[in-house]
C-alpha cells in the first residue's frame, strides 16, 4: 500500500486535543521487549488521558524482533499502527510503501528535524540517507559504550599493580590498546574470591550481534561500507588492510579475555555477565545504563561508564537506537500520528528522559542540567557525537546475513584469515548489490 494516506491537519488536531468529540481509537505500538519499553508504557499513560485514546503494545524480545516485525510489515499486517522499527529498515520501508512519509505532517504540525540530534535524523529518519525526506521521527537515542567496575579499578593494589606494569593509572582507555590491557588485566584475576574476566564483548551470530559489536573497532581502524565518492564500490573499504588489523584485534579480544562460553552472546548476556560480578567491563549500547546505575549488585558509585575508545583509524561508536513511524496499513492513521505529535513535545520528551528513554531532542540533551542528570548522560552525549551506522538499504537483511556469517567464523570458530573474511564479505555484498541492478 504505496502512501494511500494524506495527513489530515484538522483530523489529526481534533484526534489529539478534542477526544470527546472525536472517536477514540485503540492503538497498538510495536517494539523490542526490553526495559526502554516499559518506560515507554508509563510514558504513554499521559497520551491515553490526554487523547482518550487506548495504547496496546506488542513487545518482541530482540533475538526475534527483526523476523517477526518485518514479517509483519512484508505480509501487510494489521497488528501493529506504530512501529519503533530499527535504523537499517528505513530503506526497505520506505520503498516498500510500508511507512507512512511524514514530510506534510511535520510540516504542518511544526516539527522541524533540525530541533533533533543529527546523527539521529540520518539514522532514524531518512531514506534516502542525505535527504529531506523522512519516515520517521527520532524516538530512542542509542549506541554502543562501554561499562566498568569502578570500584575494582578503584583498588589501591589493583592501582599499584597496573601502574607497575603499564606505566600509567587503572582508569577508562583512552585507546582500544588499553582496553586490551585492562582487559587483559582482569583476565583470571581474583577478585573477592572469586575469578573474574577482562570483558564481555558481542558475539551472537543468529540476528546481529557480532556486526554490531565489531563495527565499533573496524570502524576505528579505517573500514569503510563504500568508497565514499562511489556508491556501492566497495574493494578496498570494506577489505582495506586497516580493516583487516582491526577485524583481527577483535578476534585477540576474543581469545584473550572473554569469559568461558560467551561464544554467542550479545546484550542480555553481557548484561548479565556484568550484573553477576563475572567481568570487569562490558560492551553494550546504551540503553542498559539506567538498569546498571539502579542495580543492586553494581549501581550507584561502583559502575562507570565510558565511549567506545578511538584507534588508529579514527573514533567512531556504532549507532543503535530506533525512530518511530506510522505504519501505512493502519486504520488509524489520525490518531498514530496524533500520538507522534505527542510524544515530540518537549515536556514528553524531558519525561521520557526522566523515565529512562534515550531522548534525542535537542532542547533536552543540551539543556544545562542534562549531562550531570545522570551518571551516563555525559558519556552518552560523547558517544552520540561520533556514530556510524550499518546499512540502511533495502536489502539490509542479506548484507547483515553475511557479515555475521563471514565476521563469526573468523572471530569465534578461528576460520581463515582476517583478510579473507572481507574479502569474501566483498564478494558476498557485491553480488546482493549486483542482483538489485545497483552494479
Amino acid at each position: 500500500m504505496k502512501n494511500r494516506l494524506k495527513y489530515s491537519v484538522a483530523a489529526a488536531a481534533l484526534s489529539f486535543g478534542a477526544a470527546g468529540a472525536a472517536q477514540a481509537d485503540d492503538l497498538t505500538l510495536c517494539w523490542a521487549a526490553w526495559d526502554p519499553a516499559n518506560a515507554l508504557i508509563e510514558l504513554s499513560r499521559d497520551f491515553e488521558a490526554q487523547s482518550g485514546h487506548k495504547m496496546s503494545f506488542e513487545f518482541v524480545p530482540w533475538p526475534n524482533f527483526a523476523d517477526r516485525m518485518l514479517n509483519e510489515l512484508n505480509s501487510g499486517g494489521k497488528l501493529c499502527d506504530l512501529m519503533i522499527g530499527d535504523s537499517q529498515w528505513i530503506g526497505g520501508a520506505a520503498e516498500n510503501g510500508q511507512y507512512l512519509k511524514l514530510n506534510d505532517f511535520f510540516a504542518a504540525e511544526g516539527i522541524s528535524m533540525d530541533d533533533f540530534i543529527p546523527a539521529t535524523v540520518a539514522g532514524y529518519s531518512e531514506w534516502p540517507k542525505g535527504t529531506p525526506n523522512y519516515w520517521a521521527l527520532p524516538a530512542f537515542g542509542d549506541v554502543v559504550g562501554w561499562t566498568y567496575r569502578k570500584d575494582w579499578f578503584a583498588r589501591p593494589e589493583l592501582q599499584a599493580e597496573f601502574k607497575e606494569k603499564y606505566g600509567r593509572d587503572l582508569a577508562p582507555p583512552a585507546s582500544l590498546d588499553e582496553l586490551k590491557q585492562i582487559a587483559e588485566f582482569f583476565q583470571g584475576r581474583d577478585i573477592d574470591g572469586k575469578t573474574v574476566y577482562g570483558a564481555a564483548i558481542y558475539t551472537e551470530r543468529g540476528s546481529e550481534g557480532i556486526t554490531m559489536g565489531v563495527t565499533n573497532i573496524l570502524y576505528n581502524y579505517g573500514f569503510e561500507y563504500q568508497n565514499p565518492e562511489k556508491p556501492y564500490d566497495l574493494a578496498g573499504f570494506v577489505n582495506s588492510a586497516q580493516a583487516a588489523e582491526g577485524l583481527e584485534f577483535y578476534k585477540s579480544l576474543y581469545d584473550c579475555c572473554v569469559p568461558p562460553g560467551s561464544s554467542d552472546w550479545y546484550m542480555s548476556e553481557n548484561i548479565d555477565a556484568y550484573k553477576s560480578g563475572q567481568v570487569a567491563m562490558q560492551m553494550n549500547f546504551a540503553f542498559i545504563w539506567p538498569g546498571v546505575n539502579a542495580d543492586a549488585n553494581v549501581g550507584g558509585d561502583r559502575s562507570g561508564y565510558f565511549v567506545n575508545p578511538p584507534g588508529p583509524g579514527g573514533h567512531f561508536a556504532q549507532l543503535g537506537g530506533q525512530g518511530i513511524s506510522v505504519v501505512s496499513n493502519t486504520d488509524s492513521p489520525d490518531a498514530a500520528l496524533a500520538y507522534i505529535k505527542w510524544f515530540a513535545q518537549e515536556d514528553v520528551q524531558k519525561k521520557w528522559w526522566s523515565l529512562g528513554g534515550y531522548s534525542a531532542l535537542k532542547s533536552v540533551v543540551e539543556d544545562p542540567g542534562f549531562a550531570t542528570s545522570q551518571p551516563y548522560a555525559q558519556t552518552f552525549l560523547d558517544s552520540m557525537a561520533i556514530v556510524k551506522d550499518f546499512w540502511a538499504d533495502p536489502s539490509y537483511a542479506s548484507l547483515l546475513l553475511s557479515m555475521q556469517q563471514r565476521v563469526h567464523n573468523y572471530v569465534i570458530a578461528g576460520n581463515g584469515t582476517a583478510q579473507e573474511a572481507l574479502d569474501g564479505l566483498v564478494e558476498d555484498w557485491t553480488e546482493v548489490f549486483e542482483d538489485e541492478g545497483k552494479l
